[in-house]
């Protein structure tokens, strides 16, 4: 089974940064579309962020357009999200996700880590 593994969350006020980790065991994934998703209680998943397997391509959802930067470092089989000028709204548990094509809705990705809870404060 392929792992992606999220890292990173915690709980900040608001304005503050953090940078979200999503390490991946599987050297296959170099080659895969990875995305950063969310989903805060008693919503559906939201897509964030999506990068190409070379990073040359990036997309991103308006409602973190100017706040959050996908990246990622295939040297070490991993993919981050910095997010800066968090709010309170931004609260969710935050999942990476891999797909061999860039996709901008969830239920397309075939692989999924646990998540990593993110919690803003007003």
């Amino acid at each position: 089974q392929a792992q992606l593994a999220e890292s990173g969350g915690g709980l900040v006020q608001a304005g503050d940064s953090l940078r979200l980790s999503c390490a991946t065991s599987e050297r296959t994934f170099t080659s895969y579309a990875m995305a950063w998703l969310r989903q805060a209680p008693g919503k559906d998943r939201e897509f964030l962020a999506v990068i190409s397997w070379s990073g040359g391509y990036t997309l991103y959802a308006d409602s973190v357009k100017g706040r959050f930067t996908i990246s990622r470092d295939n040297g070490l089989n991993t993919v981050y999200l910095q997010m800066n000028s968090l709010k309170p709204e931004d609260t969710a548990v935050y999942f990476c996700a891999a797909d061999p094509f860039v996709q901008t809705t969830s239920n397309e990705y075939d692989f999924w880590g646990q998540g990593t809870q993110v919690t803003v404060s007003a």
